[in-house]
Parts: structure tokens; C-alpha cells; sequence
């Protein structure tokens, strides 16, 4: 029935913005973007006269992994706060997976990245689940984030 995943859609206030933080800062390379308007966005979205920008990203061109995007609301003056407490409803977080996470936390700290706690340990081995380090971070929408280290 479903197939593979094809993206992970962010809804975000300002383009540039959020394309400098996710390529600057976190690395990711833009692969994208366009504007998209019509009676088939306002049916998609159940917005009237809605007009998004959309934009993907991703950690390489080939698109193995499913590509970000980041979606803007061209137009939009009023925004409702994401989740603020991972507990919320909905979805949680987007995670990242990484080869060495105490300094990709390290460096993205130094960028001034707001992070929930430093990286913590899980050993999931009974669970069948292996062993892993994982921390959750903020985009600057306020966006949960997470690095995962597989070890």
C-alpha cells in the first residue's frame, strides 16, 4: 500500500533564513525551490489563496535519503508556535543520523545551535536496537531536531 518516503515537509516562516541555517550551519545541500499557487494548492492545503515556496534539501544530490522540505506560507502573518515540548502530539522530531556526534554537537554549539541536553548514551542491545548516542536540537523556527550516532 504506503512506498518509501519520499520527503519530510517543515513548515517555516522565512525561506532564506531557514535555507542559510540548514546549509550553513547544518550542512545539508539545496537541491530546489519553487513557488507553488493555484486551486490545487488551496485544495491541498485547504488554505484559501495559499501560495507556498517550497524548497528541498538534502546531505547529497543523489537523493538516496529522503530529501527535506522546508515550506513557507507566502503571505502568512500569523504563526502558530511549533511543539514545544516533545510529549505534544504529532510529529516529533526529524533525526539526522551522523559519524561522530560529541563533534558534530560540539560544532554546531559553537554556531550558536540551541540544543536540549548534550548527547546521551542508549543501550538497546536487549531490545535488539543496538547501541546509539542521540540528542535533540532546535532549528530557528524552534523545529526538534535530532543527531543520532549508530555505534
Amino acid at each position: 500500500m504506503l512506498g518509501k518516503l519520499a520527503h519530510v515537509g517543515i513548515t517555516i516562516r522565512n525561506t532564506e533564513d531557514s535555507v542559510k541555517f540548514y546549509t550553513e550551519v547544518l550542512g545539508l545541500k539545496l537541491i530546489d525551490s519553487m513557488v507553488m499557487l493555484g486551486p490545487q494548492v488551496e485544495a491541498l492545503t485547504n488554505i484559501e489563496n495559499a501560495k507556498l515556496k517550497v524548497t528541498y534539501l538534502n546531505n547529497s544530490e543523489d537523493l538516496q535519503s529522503p530529501p527535506i522540505e522546508l515550506i513557507e506560507f507566502i503571505g502568512c502573518k500569523e504563526f502558530s508556535k511549533p511543539y514545544d515540548k516533545l510529549s505534544n502530539i504529532g510529529i516529533s522530531e526529524v533525526c539526522f543520523l551522523v559519524e561522530d556526534i560529541d563533534s558534530t554537537y560540539e560544532n554546531l554549539r559553537a554556531k550558536g545551535v540551541e540544543f536540549l541536553s548534550p548527547p546521551q548514551y542508549f543501550d538497546l542491545t536487549s531490545q535488539n536496537c543496538g547501541k546509539s548516542k542521540a540528542v535533540y536540537f532546535k532549528d530557528i523556527d524552534g523545529n526538534i531536531l535530532e543527531l543520532m550516532e549508530v555505534l
